[in-house]
């Protein structure tokens, strides 16, 4: 179906794919992968038409082509669901749905409102979502508005489809339901072009994998060939040990702590408390009240009833700034629109939490400025071509990277990170796996809500489970099992049969 050779492409000067070859089969789910920054959108983008190549070919079904925008691309049977998403929250689900495509009566320009709802609501059932077609955007959750982008592109016929990172907001649930719809596509003759960093995914629903390291080919592996070792060492170029590092953090005394935490219509009557030098993870299926809780911690929404206390004093939050200024930093599972401003460059979004040490009498000191900016593109290990990089021209994870970034400058008491893996490799996330127990070691409060079950039992102290607003119970390590944690996200009691 697609066949690209020897594509080459820079961007001011940096050179971001090199000779790179690519295949794909009819009917096949083929993933590509690699570290943040390999190449891998970028080489989708020059697919897709978003961008232009410099050098190589690209041949679809057995015809050269050169495309110089998106809608020539999608004319051929290419269609791309980007990681981030490009959902209008003012307009309905069908409207979104037929965004461009809308069905008109001739001659009057008059949408056939009725027929565009009808085809959407099918199309959604057969997805599995049981939302109306009228709902506005805006009103569904993130997983679900990742699903209307899904659906978007099944509507158009397409005959190879790209998914860059289409489960990183979905629940269990969700993701079976669209590896449903996958293996559905591959009968039909379908070619899909899967971009995951999760890979249990890939083994599970993939054919071929490609592998890209700084710009280049490595390889292509039939998945039935290989293992997540021998893929981990393609991207990374070196073996990387144990998924989870070792933990050997002192836990003190409480730090954080909330007491009957109430938010109406969101969670109701929560307790907890997170300890110097502990991990507490926070798991449960999506809408449990996971964010909404943690955002609240923050003072990013305001609580109904009850307390929250640091070092045992009552504070009252009234908006995040009041968090940061008793030592709270957090990094929100929404890094494009809360996390970042995207149009600012790397050292101004580092220095957002930081103005006060980085300043004198009012004045930014561009020292403390570049000192800030070294140190973080150390640890973390960000790849920039400098400081004065926008924001929005990073990879996803390189954009974590300065999430994260940002609040480590402000030596925090309390860290909470909501969702901090998503979108970001493996490589990467060893390394802020690290970050982590490095922070638990210097005594910081560790709060991390994850989707992902390995992340939460590798990583966490103890591991609080919520189910639709509640928290059912809180586990020590010796305790708690990806089947011991389901059955609580689930709905079920306190007596786990054995």
């Amino acid at each position: 179906m697609i066949e690209m050779r020897g594509i080459d492409k820079s961007f001011s000067g940096v050179h971001v794919l090199k000779k790179v070859d690519f295949t794909l089969k009819k009917g096949e789910v083929h993933a590509l992968m690699g570290e943040n920054g390999a190449g891998k959108s970028t080489l989708m983008k020059i697919l897709s038409g978003i961008h232009m190549r410099d050098e190589g070919t690209i041949t679809v079904a057995g015809r050269e082509v050169v495309y110089k925008h998106p809608k020539q691309a999608e004319k051929d049977g290419i269609a791309v669901i980007h990681q981030e998403l490009n959902i209008l929250p003012e307009l309905t689900i069908a409207e979104n749905l037929f965004l461009g495509n809308e069905k008109t009566v001739k001659n009057l320009g008059w949408m056939k409102t009725k027929e565009m709802n009808r085809m959407a609501a099918e199309q959604l059932e057969q997805l599995g979502l049981n939302v109306k077609p009228t709902t506005l955007a805006k009103h569904l959750s993130v997983g679900k508005q990742q699903i209307i982008e899904i659906a978007k592109s099944l509507m158009t016929n397409a005959k190879v489809i790209v998914m860059d990172e289409p489960t990183a907001a979905l629940t269990d649930r969700e993701i079976d339901t669209l590896f449903t719809t996958i293996r559905k596509l591959k009968e039909q003759g379908v070619s899909l072009i899967y971009i995951s960093h999760r890979m249990e995914e890939i083994f599970s629903i993939c054919d071929r994998i490609t592998v890209l390291r700084d710009g280049e080919s490595i390889g292509t592996k039939v998945i039935k060939e290989t293992d997540f070792d021998e893929i981990v060492s393609m991207m990374v170029g070196r073996q990387l040990g144990e998924r989870f590092p070792i933990r050997k953090s002192k836990i003190g005394n409480v730090k954080l702590a909330v007491e009957g935490l109430t938010r109406k219509d969101e969670f109701k009557d929560v307790s907890l408390e997170v300890k110097a030098g502990e991990i507490l993870g926070i798991s449960g299926l999506m809408g449990a009240g996971r964010s909404e809780l943690v955002e609240t911690i923050f003072g990013y929404r305001n609580e109904d009833q009850g307390k929250i206390l640091i070092d045992g004093k009552p504070l009252k939050l009234k908006n995040p700034q009041d968090a940061i200024e008793q030592g709270i930093a957090f990094v929100s599972e929404d890094r494009k629109s809360k996390g970042l401003v995207i149009d600012f460059s790397i050292r101004d979004n580092l220095n957002m939490s930081n103005l006060t040490t980085l300043s004198n009498k009012g004045w930014m000191v561009h020292g403390n400025e570049l000192s800030l900016y070294k140190e973080m593109v150390s640890r973390l290990s960000i790849r920039s071509s400098g400081s004065e990089q926008k924001a929005k021209s990073l990879s996803g994870g390189n954009q974590q990277k300065v999430v994260i970034g940002k609040w480590l400058g402000m030596r925090p008491k309390v860290l909470i990170l909501d969702e901090p893996t998503r979108g970001v490799d493996v490589g990467a996330k060893k390394e802020i796996y690290s970050i982590m127990n490095d922070l638990a070691d210097q005594g910081v409060a560790i709060i991390m809500v994850s989707s992902e079950l390995p992340e939460i039992i590798g990583m966490s102290t103890r591991v609080a489970v919520m189910c639709e607003g509640k928290l059912m119970t809180t586990l020590d390590k010796h305790e708690f099992s990806e089947e011991r944690i389901m059955h609580f996200a689930t709905g079920g009691d306190k007596h786990v049969r054995k």
